[in-house]
């Protein structure tokens, strides 16, 4: 059986091929999101949780990993795990018509759902999403410990509500697991959500402009997303 390690190594090594393969078309790709669903009592999830790591690196991706809890019951308990990351995960596989939610997911974009381990369908969903126009321009001015958000449509959008919402996460943390199926494992995990807030609601027809307390403590990422769960329209990450 091979190791955490090295099939960790493997998957990195196949994602940053496509990673390779993109940059020679796009000089500056837009950020893509990608959300890992995760969990410390998971023995499936460390090499999504490494792979995600990578991406974290990355600056043409925004990489956030949400932690779920409906596997503490096995033995341990995630410390970073929310009800909110495992009802958003469940909302994902509503409006994507699947029965289903599982660990280790990535959703790419708010649309495509990718196994967390699957690294060359990861770097294939990455590549397509950068080389598509973003529906919506966000700029972004950040001033005094507030946030001037603009949004702009480049298309007519669906119905419904847009949502624009500060994800605020923590760079990295490492965990020693004593319970569970990966007792006596010490994981690193990277951009861990801690808080999605939602900061407005947006019809998507006209330009809008909205001011948002931000006392920059902690890193976030703005995410401008089609109600209730739907695709990601644009997003950037605050530095």
């Amino acid at each position: 059986m091979r190791s955490i390690t090295a099939l960790a190594t493997a998957l990195y090594l196949a994602l940053a091929g496509g990673a390779v393969a993109q940059q020679v078309d796009t000089a500056q790709p837009q950020p893509v999101v990608v959300e890992l669903f995760t969990s410390q009592g998971c023995s499936s999830c460390p090499p999504a949780d490494a792979l995600l790591k990578q991406l974290a690196q990355r600056s043409d991706v925004i990489a956030l990993a949400l932690h779920v809890d409906y596997w503490d019951y096995i033995g341990w308990k995630d410390s970073f795990a929310s009800p909110a990351h495992t009802n958003r995960q469940k909302g994902y596989a509503q409006v994507g018509g699947r029965k289903m939610i599982y660990t280790p997911q990535m959703i790419v974009m708010g649309q495509q759902d990718v196994s967390g381990v699957d690294a060359m369908g990861l770097a294939d969903a990455i590549s397509a999403y950068q080389a598509l126009p973003r529906p919506v321009v966000l700029d972004v001015q950040r001033q005094d410990g507030r946030l001037t958000l603009s949004v702009s449509p480049q298309k007519s959008l669906p119905d419904g509500p847009v949502l624009i919402q500060i994800v605020r996460y923590t760079h990295s943390e490492t965990v020693d697991i004593t319970r569970g199926e990966l007792a006596g494992h010490r994981i690193g995990y990277a951009n861990i959500v801690n808080d999605i807030q939602q900061v407005a609601i947006w019809d998507g027809r006209e330009v809008a402009d909205y001011t948002v307390e931000f006392d920059g403590t902690q890193p976030a990422a703005i995410v401008v997303q089609q109600g209730p769960f739907g695709a990601v329209l644009a997003a950037a990450r605050l530095q």
